[in-house]
């Protein structure tokens, strides 16, 4: 059993001291300061045993990395805890330096937490430790979309009232009649264009951008838990380098503007228009093997224009994977599965003007190797005290084009950068999340195979899971629509159509 996990210096003087059994602070503090008094000088040993506890260790600069155990615990199991221990320290502290430890302690606390749990190790690497201390909360970002979209509501009703009051005004002005009073409990000694001037106002003074005063005195540091503070500090720091000169590469802006340039929108949109999109969600095992495969599609057609409202959609469909397809409840399904054409059950309606509706969508899930559109082999293999890593990619399904894939290796922390072998197209190294990004253009069938070959200081485990995105013009499931016609007469309408394939998830674990 772990009794407890230390950070403490050369003299014995715990900074940071976590105890995973009841114990007292006297008790642990005793035991640390024991601790240098018990250690051979001139020997190199990794351990150090009294009657009733055990220390395993590991110096780090001026200060040790203790784990202090019971005398029958496995000391092989010990040490590659205490090997994961010290790797943590790292990725909170940017020096191994007593006050560096002391400001990030509670963030150590945390991942030592995440590491032992009631004196026994958990199964958990570096990547899953980093995850787990980050604390996103979906919860958190829904609570807040929520929030925004309530105060927009708000303010837009708040405008419209001062627009109805101002009017109420104008009105009661153009009669000659006193205004009408809007007093609150049940005064009506203010007028309604005071009160609609002063509405007015309210609404003009909320949307001017507010400077923040200078606080008149330094608040202390903060410990309290916050969700996603790392990401602040991240940013911070980033901003720092910049005003100092460095040329940093936001990598998410730059994704997000390739991704926006490869699926513009088309220039000429008819007064018909539809949307085909797709989205897959893709988790295969290292060792080869789909975990789960699945694709969301839909149709959403859009009119602009009234004379096009009672149209019928000829839908195209060459799928041979088993795709699961659902009609909209307002489509007439007898028509669409006799004749491939989308139309509503009652012919003298009309499709909605200026909205987007969903009026086809389709899915479907396997676990057959054969549909994977795109396979990544990572082969790591240890050589020494680094590690080689082979990793290559395939597209099996040639008809695709796939734009602006990256590929996104995991790298251990503290190593540096890899020393970069062979490669196809090009590659970003991330050092503040420990990432290699694999950039490719394009992947399509005359350039379907690529390979990536880096070492760099680790173990195999260190490289999962790799994740993959990418976007596409052209979808996975050959469902097309060939051809748009009035309900009226047959007669063919001009339409355009807008194609994409998304990436939701794709990881190799």
């Amino acid at each position: 059993v772990l009794l407890a996990a230390a950070v403490c210096t050369k003299a014995g003087k715990a900074i940071v001291s976590r105890q995973f059994v009841e114990m007292t602070r006297t008790r642990i503090e005793g035991l640390l300061a024991a601790f240098p008094k018990l250690m051979n000088t001139g020997k190199q040993h990794t351990f150090v045993e009294t009657e009733s506890v055990r220390y395993v260790y590991q110096p780090m600069e001026k200060l040790y990395m203790v784990l202090i155990t019971t005398k029958n615990s496995n000391i092989l199991e010990d040490l590659e805890t205490l090997r994961l221990f010290s790797r943590v320290i790292p990725e909170y502290c940017r020096a191994l330096e007593e006050n560096e430890i002391s400001e990030h302690c509670f963030d150590l606390i945390f991942a030592f937490d995440e590491i032992v749990a009631l004196g026994y190790r958990e199964n958990v690497n570096l990547a899953q430790i980093r995850t787990f201390t980050e604390m996103d909360s979906h919860e958190e970002k829904v609570f807040r979309a929520v929030r925004e979209t309530q105060e927009r509501e708000a303010k837009a009703e708040m405008r419209r009232k001062a627009k109805e009051l101002q009017q109420a005004r104008r009105d009661a002005e153009r009669q000659g009649k006193k205004a009408p009073g809007f007093g609150g409990f049940g005064s009506s000694a203010v007028s309604g264009g005071t009160t609609a001037a002063m509405i007015t106002e309210t609404i003009i003074e909320t949307e001017k951008p507010k400077v923040a005063p200078a606080p008149a005195r330094p608040s202390g540091p903060s410990k309290a838990l916050k969700l996603g503070a790392k990401g602040k500090e991240v940013d911070n720091f980033v901003d720092k380098l910049k005003s100092e000169g460095e040329n940093i590469m936001t990598s998410v802006g730059k994704r997000s503007a390739e991704a926006a340039k490869v699926l513009a929108p088309p220039v000429n949109m008819e007064s018909v228009h539809m949307k085909i999109e797709e989205k897959i969600s893709l988790t295969c095992g290292r060792d080869g093997g789909l975990q789960n495969m699945e694709l969301h599609g839909m149709i959403m057609l859009h009119i602009s224009d009234e004379k096009f409202a009672r149209i019928r959609l000829h839908v195209e469909n060459e799928d041979k994977r088993g795709v699961q397809l659902q009609t909209h409840p307002n489509v007439d399904k007898k028509l669409f599965t006799a004749e491939s054409q989308i139309g509503l059950k009652n012919p003298e309606k009309s499709f909605p003007i200026n909205s987007d509706v969903g009026v086809l969508k389709w899915r479907l899930q396997t676990t057959e190797e054969s549909f994977i559109p795109l396979t990544i082999n990572c082969w790591p293999s240890e050589s020494g005290n680094s590690c080689d890593v082979n990793i290559e990619y395939e597209l099996q399904e040639e008809s695709l084009e796939l734009n602006d894939v990256v590929i996104t290796i995991p790298l251990p922390s503290g190593v540096g950068a890899p020393v970069i072998g062979e490669i196809d197209g090009e590659y970003r190294h991330d050092g503040r999340r420990n990432l290699l990004e694999w950039c490719l253009p394009v992947i399509d069938a005359k350039n379907k195979s690529g390979s990536l070959e880096f070492s760099v200081a680790g173990q195999p485990n260190d490289f999962f899971p790799v994740q993959v995105s990418f976007v596409s013009k052209k979808n996975y499931c050959n469902i097309q629509v060939t051809k748009v016609t009035q309900v009226d007469g047959n007669s063919p309408v001009r339409f355009s159509t807008e194609t994409t394939f998304l990436v939701d998830k794709y990881e190799i674990l």
